[in-house]
């Protein structure tokens, strides 16, 4: 006999309340007095395309992250598993709509802006690397070693949609995405409203500087905090089915006390338990058993999966050494202007005719605290930068093409074909 799952509801006193909010706001969408008004976008550059009653503030958004140059390369970055040939295996495209389908959920029977919330959610992960946050962490130890500064994908994704690729998107979106950080749970999550592009600017730059600085800051708005426990809900699950489909074997996970095993179990009673303990509330919250459940899961899933010898030994013993290899490669021919180099061929020349055509003005900050025209000065960033913004824009694939063209050699990479274990 199949186990019998366990789908919580809300209770019966929050169902009434929200009938009744509802009623009296003679609206079928009850709107939250934390929602975060269109007329409140706030942006870098200010007149132009302005917001329009079939593209509101938030929509605009949505749709400048999905023309961004490097959002369709979501779907061939790794989520957990880089090594198995399988499409029922998540990759980060299918992600990040999960993310934004759940925080949806909540965020509309929260009463917040559904907009803001699509356009943080498919943004998040834009700064991720090729080979999930095993690729993360490489990339980071390379850079640092290099510069001294840190790198994280969440930072990454401001710098992708607001120093690379002029976009000009809101404040309160670059924040949420900023703010992300779905390795870090918690049982609350406040916003920091009064935040202005000062602050934000001051938290990238610290973030570059303090590896502890992800774990202070906190969102601008209530759909960015949502966002963020969404990314966990997403992720946590399916994860787990994930692991399932590539090892082929059922893993015995604990027991919890109200969230189950199943991955619609855990989004249903998460989403459920958010809702029950965040409604009309100026933050987002988990019961405390749900919070338990949560972080013993998340524990589960590094022991069972994350620090699984069958997910990372190959990347180890291959594309670690390789991560540094290209790096090297690469800034040296930046340092000795080699431009005939993929750095300069593929993705300098590229975001240099990307920006030319679509200018949003003379705004990218530089060192010395003005701004200039990236598509004039791109290629004089620092060169570190530079490195770390071509390697963390690839794809699997796309890194391991790059390696054979850079070095004329085999990856030797042996994926799991689908067929393996049939």
């Amino acid at each position: 006999m199949p186990e019998e799952k366990q789908y919580r509801s809300l209770s019966d006193d929050l169902l009434l309340r929200i009938k009744k909010d509802r009623e009296e706001s003679a609206v079928t969408v009850y709107r939250s007095p934390y929602y975060t008004e269109d007329d409140s976008v706030i942006r870098r550059v200010t007149g132009g395309h302005g917001a329009t009653l079939w593209r509101p503030a938030f929509v605009q958004d949505v749709e400048r992250v999905m023309n961004n140059p490097f959002y369709n390369r979501y779907t061939d970055k790794t989520q957990v598993f880089s090594f198995t040939h399988n499409d029922d295996i998540t990759r980060r495209a299918l992600h990040v709509q999960l993310v934004s389908r759940i925080a949806r959920n909540i965020g509309a029977v929260l009463g917040l802006n559904l907009d803001l919330i699509e356009a943080i959610a498919l943004g998040h992960d834009i700064g991720h690397t090729p080979f999930g946050h095993a690729g993360e962490k490489d990339l980071n130890e390379l850079y640092y070693k290099h510069s001294n500064r840190y790198f994280a994908h969440n930072v990454h994704s401001v710098r992708v949609l607001d120093g690379i690729f002029l976009q000009n998107l809101s404040l309160q979106m670059l924040d949420g995405a900023l703010c992300h950080n779905g390795e870090l749970s918690q049982q609350e999550f406040w916003p920091d409203p009064g935040k202005d592009f000062d602050q934000f600017d001051r938290e990238v730059e610290a973030c570059y500087n303090d590896i502890e600085m992800n774990k202070k800051i906190r969102p601008k708005t209530m759909e960015g905090c949502v966002v963020r426990i969404s990314d966990m809900i997403a992720y946590l699950g399916k994860d787990r089915q994930d692991a399932e489909r590539a090892f082929h074997e059922t893993f015995d996970y604990g027991e919890n006390k109200v969230l189950g095993k199943s991955n619609a179990e855990l989004i249903n009673n998460l989403i459920v338990d958010v809702i029950e303990n965040s409604y009309g509330k100026d933050h987002i919250a988990l019961s405390k058993a749900a919070y338990e459940d949560l972080d013993s899961i998340k524990k589960e899933n590094y022991e069972k999966i994350y620090y699984n010898k069958k997910v990372n030994s190959e990347y180890e013993t291959t594309i670690k050494p390789m991560f540094a290899r290209v790096y090297e490669q690469l800034l040296d021919d930046l340092m000795n202007h080699n431009e005939s180099s993929p750095i300069y061929t593929h993705h300098i020349k590229m975001v240099e005719k990307i920006t030319r055509n679509n200018p949003r003005g003379p705004r990218h900050p530089g060192n010395d605290g003005t701004y200039y025209d990236i598509a004039e000065h791109y290629r004089d960033e620092e060169p570190n930068r530079i490195v770390v913004d071509y390697i963390a824009s690839q794809t699997d694939d796309y890194f391991l093409d790059l390696y054979e063209r850079l070095f004329h050699e085999p990856t030797g990479i042996r994926f799991n074909s689908y067929f393996d274990h049939s």
